[in-house]
């Protein structure tokens, strides 16, 4: 039997190998997936933040409560769908060579994957708006981070445009499942 390297693996290459264990796990799961925690999302500014919430589907109301996260998870492509306690937000990601491509509501984002003491980070390296590339000066600060604590995936997800403020913003956790063990 032949064993599949994930989409996350294939991009870090030996890096993936430095990361968290609960990290690596969570990047090892293959197939659909159902996985529960718990999560706090921050409300963006009012005005043309709170419109580009809507745009890629993120949360527009604080809150904190239960989280499912449903994980479709192929070689080159996964769908991460998060089920927050506000609404629905869904996600699809490639692998591009050695970049991971998120297609998030009208907005694409390209980023890079390093390991950072036991952390991955994803580092954005380009945005698209509804096809059109976003200028340097206009692009987002990303925070998006994800740890591991034992049995949890520890995530947090934070962007921030320039001139607009706080766009989106999440934390929590994911209890991973026990046949994820490698």
């Amino acid at each position: 039997m032949t064993e599949t390297i994930s989409m996350y693996e294939q991009v870090m290459g030996a890096e993936f190998s430095t990361l968290d264990m609960a990290v690596q796990r969570f990047h090892r799961l293959a197939g659909c997936h159902e996985l529960h925690g718990w999560v706090e999302t921050m409300a963006p500014r009012p005005g043309l933040a709170r419109l580009l919430a809507l745009c890629l589907g993120a949360p527009r109301r604080a809150s904190q409560g239960p989280i499912r996260f449903e994980l479709r998870a192929a070689p080159d492509c996964e769908t991460w769908t998060r089920f927050f306690p506000t609404q629905v937000m869904r996600s699809t990601l490639r692998r591009r060579g050695r970049e991971i491509v998120e297609s998030l509501g009208v907005v694409r984002l390209t980023f890079a994957l390093a390991a950072s003491e036991k952390r991955l980070e994803m580092q954005l390296l380009r945005l698209h708006f509804l096809a059109l590339r976003c200028p340097a000066w206009l692009a987002p600060r990303i925070v998006a981070e994800e740890t591991g604590g034992g049995e949890q995936l520890q995530f947090h997800i934070e962007a921030a445009m320039p001139y607009v403020g706080v766009v989106a913003s999440y934390r929590g956790h994911l209890v991973l499942p026990a046949s994820a063990a490698s």
